[in-house]
This record gives C-alpha cells, structure tokens and sequence, in this order.
C-alpha cells in the first residue's frame, strides 16, 4: 500500500530543505529594499564634480561655474590657510578661506550665490602672491 521513499531521497531532502530556509533568512528583502534605476533618477540629481582651479594658472582668466556647483582654488598646498579674496560683486560668489579641522585640510573655494559675472582678486599674506580672475556664474546644469 505505501510506498517507501529510497533512503538517498531522505537523506537529499533533509540536505536541501535547511539549506533553502537558509538563502531565504540571507537575502533580506533585496528586491523591496533596493532602490530601482527610475525610483532613483527620479529622487535626486547626480552632484556634479567640482570646478577646480588651479591658483599658479588662474590669474587672468574666466572661470566659469554652474549655479549648482563650486569652485575649489587648488595649488597651495602649504598656505592654503592664507589666501583672502577682494570680491568686486560680492551678490554673484562668496568666498571660503581655506581651514584644517585637525582631521582633514580643505582648499579655499568660491561658492555661486546667482548667475553674473564677477572679478575675484585673491592675496595669499604669507606668501605674497596674488591672482585675479574673472568668474561667470551659469545657470544650474
């Protein structure tokens, strides 16, 4: 009347049963938890690298920078800290010395505050040197 099962099929099923329950217990959700390429391009934009200028090159030019975007002065790496800017149109960039918080040391930069154009004289007083330039502020990209 009942038919037995071979013992290789008990023994496989008692093999495959926990390792099955085992890969459910580790995929945590992954399909509800992880995001889709439309959900996140439709969140967020991507943050666009920023502008980098380099202060030994930067005297006499136009730098031009996106209103969502940032402008790190570069090429000073020992008195970084030093540099001030004289702003002609202070409505259009403001100005962020350079600084070290102990943990890490951060460029001087330029932020865009509207679109415009604008001239930026920067003195370093440790150094003397001094740089100027132009910067146009875009519209966000």
């Amino acid at each position: 009347m009942y038919r037995r099962l071979p013992r290789s099929a008990i023994v496989l099923v008692a093999l495959l049963v926990p390792a099955g329950i085992g890969l459910a217990g580790c995929s945590g959700g992954g399909a509800a938890t992880a995001p889709s390429a439309s959900a996140s391009a439709s969140t967020g934009t991507q943050q666009l690298p920023p502008i980098m200028a380099d202060l030994k090159t930067v005297d006499g030019t136009t730098v031009s920078v996106p209103l969502d975007n940032v402008i790190v002065l570069t090429g000073d790496s020992t008195d970084y800290k030093s540099w001030t800017a004289a702003i002609e149109d202070p409505t259009i960039v403001s100005f962020t010395p350079g600084k070290d918080d102990g943990s890490a040391q951060f460029n001087p930069g330029l932020s865009p505050l509207t679109t415009g154009r604008t001239k930026v004289a920067l003195s370093n007083s440790v150094s003397g040197a001094h740089v100027a330039f132009t910067v146009e502020v875009t519209p966000k990209k």
